[in-house]
């Protein structure tokens, strides 16, 4: 984080009044690309994409303190179906998929800080929905 933030802090002046946040996990997309490069094997791509507070978010039920421990237990089973589903997709895919649905980001933002194409990025939501739907009707 620490050097994202220096690359952000000497690429300021490149910041052309796009999408602040969009431009922002971009450095600190690029930067995780070239600490991986440098500190990992290739067969290493991604570590955990989800941070601790989103893993919390996903496994807590809709409405906390309500509900019966069985439902609670369902729903947290569902959860760990999800984050292993998400985490078993193609990297490319992967990345788009929690770019758009955990971050909530529009698809012209995610196209930056991919650097695809538009078109690239919806084609991979939907192989990534599909990919997920496919995982999750089979458990």
């Amino acid at each position: 984080m620490q050097e994202a933030s220096l690359r952000a802090f000497r690429g300021i002046a490149g910041f052309g009044g796009i999408n602040a946040r969009a431009w922002t996990l971009a450095v600190v997309r690029n930067t995780a690309y070239t600490w991986l490069l440098k500190n990992r094997s290739a067969a290493v791509v991604f570590t955990e994409d989800l941070e601790s507070a989103e893993q919390q978010r996903l496994e807590r039920p809709a409405a906390e303190g309500a509900g019966t421990p069985e439902s609670l237990l369902l729903a947290r089973a569902e959860a760990e179906a999800v984050q292993e589903a998400i985490a078993a997709l193609p990297a490319s895919f992967r990345e788009v998929i929690v770019l758009r649905e955990l971050h909530e980001l529009n698809y012209r933002d995610i196209a930056e800080i991919t650097s695809a194409p538009i078109g690239t990025v919806m084609s991979r939501l939907s192989r990534a929905r599909s990919m997920l739907m496919t995982a999750l009707r089979s458990t």
